[in-house]
């Protein structure tokens, strides 16, 4: 985001018409549009903020196809074919990239490297001599070694040849201008508040519509409630931070460990001969834990590893988890379609599901289309991830209006809590100067109970990822309305 400004375009003014209406201008509903006007349609693109600035614009932005353990995982649980067609839909986005870059001279920092799974502990050898089995199964070059670029022993890694990393934000820019060469339409800060699908018509929060036949929903939790996908994703908040490294210390590639305490590490091109390092990791779920604590325990790891002083940049960037570890791209329901569930991959799967929603729209069908349909079922696959995912909805839906909360008085400046106002549980937030403000702590999407966000100052969902600023405005959806105000008496 620092370095690579945007103009703006325009909110919607009037009522409109396309072909095709996109809602969420992150990497893949760009790609989705972009394709679409390559191919001849009317397209118009929607943003309730700015393009790619999502998580898009706070992406560690690895264009690579080595995705932790995955292909192990899809070869026992759903068969060596379904691997396989995973890795193609990820070799063939990054090989995409690469071309249209160079095709449309957009300079977006990209490189060519090595990307790793490694681990520090010897009872893990098995699980990466096991990836590498079945990424090379999958069609990718992997190989199994001992020896890496990072500033500490590791015990095993896969490492997989010629992947990409980039400035995903540049890419897109480029792209969206060259979406509106070919006669899309870009509308920024506009919120669609209502999808009509079967009509073909879309409303925003200021009361225009959009009347498509088709509709495309990227917006990463989708705004349209459907059970069938909804129970089966779960939002992750992860954070990063990075920092100035000599070129003399750069570990020359794209590393990530595996399992919950997760470390990904690579590096991009900075200023005055130096490279900037990006370490992501620490996630955990919105509105349940303390941030702050996150944050510190990752920034320690970075110091302690790479002996950098402090971070020149620090921000945290969300994703969700399906049950059975692939994203949800294609029908939802009659001409309404969706890409979501990315996993932390969304670089890659996001231009994926550019090019196969393009081909859907148009009836055709990619060798992908069945095993990433948001309709498909994998009971044995996906029965204890669903009863994960339903029974933490339950214990923040029901459990978390019984938690026992203080008074207002004692909330400290710059945080926030969730207390007892009037016998209604209300968000509560003591700015710097003392003063206190509040806010319904009812999620407006499905009723839950929003958390604090002691580092980035807001008020997270747990539930399904909405996220809201401390005066209730939306940050992020799928809640499309804020959190209502409510008169506050500290005496309360």
């Amino acid at each position: 985001m620092a370095s690579a400004p945007a103009k703006p375009y325009q909110a919607l003014e009037e009522d409109a018409r396309a072909d095709v209406v996109v809602i969420g201008a992150g990497i893949a509903g760009i790609c989705t549009a972009w394709e679409l006007a390559r191919r001849g349609r009317s397209v118009i693109l929607i943003d309730a903020a700015q393009i790619a600035a999502g998580t898009t614009g706070h992406t560690t932005a690895k264009l690579t196809a080595q995705h932790t353990l995955i292909y192990d995982r899809l070869r026992t649980s759903l068969g060596a074919e379904t691997a396989r067609l995973y890795a193609q839909a990820q070799m063939e986005a990054i090989e995409w990239v690469v071309g249209i870059a160079a095709a449309l001279g957009i300079d977006c920092d990209i490189e060519r490297r090595a990307a790793y799974t490694y681990t520090t502990e010897l009872a893990e050898v098995d699980a990466i001599r096991a990836e590498v089995e079945a990424a090379r199964g999958a069609g990718l070059p992997a190989r199994f070694v001992t020896e890496t670029g990072l500033p500490f022993p590791v015990s095993g890694a896969v490492r997989v040849e010629d992947q990409v990393q980039f400035h995903p934000r540049r890419f897109l820019l480029g792209l969206a201008a060259d979406f509106v060469r070919r006669g899309g339409r870009i509308v920024e800060q506009t919120r669609i508040v209502e999808v009509e699908h079967k009509s073909g018509r879309v409303r925003t929060a200021a009361g225009q519509s959009v009347t498509a036949p088709e509709v495309v929903v990227t917006t990463q939790f989708p705004i349209v409630d459907r059970l069938k996908i909804f129970t089966r994703m779960t939002p992750r908040r992860e954070f990063v931070v990075a920092a100035p490294l000599p070129l003399g210390r750069d570990p020359a590639g794209m590393y990530i460990t595996r399992g919950s305490g997760t470390r990904s590490v690579r590096t991009a091109p900075y200023q005055d001969g130096q490279r900037l390092l990006i370490v992501t990791g620490e996630h955990m779920r919105p509105g349940t834990e303390s941030a702050a604590a996150h944050l510190q325990r990752l920034m320690d790891w970075t110091r302690t590893h790479f002996r950098v002083d402090t971070a020149a940049f620090r921000w945290a960037a969300q994703d969700c988890d399906t049950t059975d570890g692939l994203p949800y791209v294609g029908r939802l329901d009659d001409h309404l379609w969706v890409a979501t569930g990315f996993g932390g991959w969304g670089m890659t799967n996001g231009v994926a599901a550019g090019q196969m929603l393009s081909d859907l729209i148009e009836e055709r069908r990619s060798p992908q289309t069945d095993i990433f349909d948001p309709g498909r079922l994998h009971p044995r696959v996906e029965a204890l991830g669903l009863a994960k995912a339903g029974l933490a909805v339950v214990s923040h839906a029901v459990t978390d209006r019984l938690r026992p909360s203080g008074p207002v008085s004692d909330i400290q400046p710059g945080q926030g809590a969730v207390v007892r106002v009037g016998g209604k549980q209300c968000a509560v937030f003591r700015d710097e100067h003392g003063a206190a403000s509040a806010v319904s702590a009812t999620c407006t999407h499905l009723g839950c109970v929003v958390g604090f966000n002691d580092v980035e100052r807001s008020w997270d969902c747990p539930c399904h990822g909405s996220r809201f600023n401390v005066d209730g405005t939306i940050l992020q959806g799928p809640a499309v309305t804020p959190l209502a105000p409510v008169p506050l008496d500290e005496e309360h």
